[in-house]
């Protein structure tokens, strides 16, 4: 027998924004080896020919730096996962390793330190634990997480729960045209 599924009450997937789509950084890298061209006709044209093979070692570090940062970026991820159960993030770093780590929604508060270096900090805090999450959003995106995580949280503290005999009551007072007054003890 399977067990039940868990229901889903939030779901949040940041990725870092990406530098170049593929034909960016074509354009890019022939720039870089067009101004390396001229650059090593006019040193040849000099004279300093031993010029040449670091100009080219030069042209060929920094793009093969920018094709690590585009596939280290692109493996980088962060999921914020609320469910009946509880609260989960999940960390997708460069290298590809996940660490994955439970807080209880309950006593889940999430804090944002608008005040902190690169758009602030955003904090899920929950007993003595401390998670920062959105490392690599901006400040308006950590913004709006914050908010929407917020919400979830409390509908996740408030619980709706379905009684029949309410149901036929709501039913029947609707077809009457009567709307009943919700009072709270």
């Amino acid at each position: 027998m399977t067990p039940p599924r868990e229901t889903v009450l939030f779901e949040a997937i940041s990725t870092p924004p990406q530098s170049f789509t593929v034909r960016g950084f074509r354009v890019l890298a022939g720039l870089l080896i067009l101004a390396a061209a001229i650059l090593a006709a006019i040193f040849f044209a000099l004279g300093a020919w031993p010029v040449l093979p670091f100009i080219g070692l030069e042209v060929g570090a920094v793009l093969a730096l920018l094709v690590w940062h585009a596939r280290a970026s692109r493996r980088l991820s962060e999921m914020v996962l609320l469910t009946d159960a509880g609260l989960s993030i999940r960390h997708v770093d460069h290298r590809g390793r996940v660490v994955r780590q439970e807080i209880d929604a309950y006593w889940a508060k999430v804090e944002w330190d608008e005040a902190a270096p690169r758009g602030g900090k955003l904090l899920i805090k929950s007993r003595s634990r401390v998670l920062e999450i959105g490392r690599h959003l901006t400040a308006p995106e950590k913004a709006e997480l914050a908010h929407a995580l917020r919400a979830a949280l409390a509908r996740a503290r408030r619980p709706d729960f379905d009684n029949p005999q309410l149901r036929e009551f709501q039913n029947a007072s609707q077809r009457d045209g009567f709307t009943p007054k919700r009072t709270f003890f």
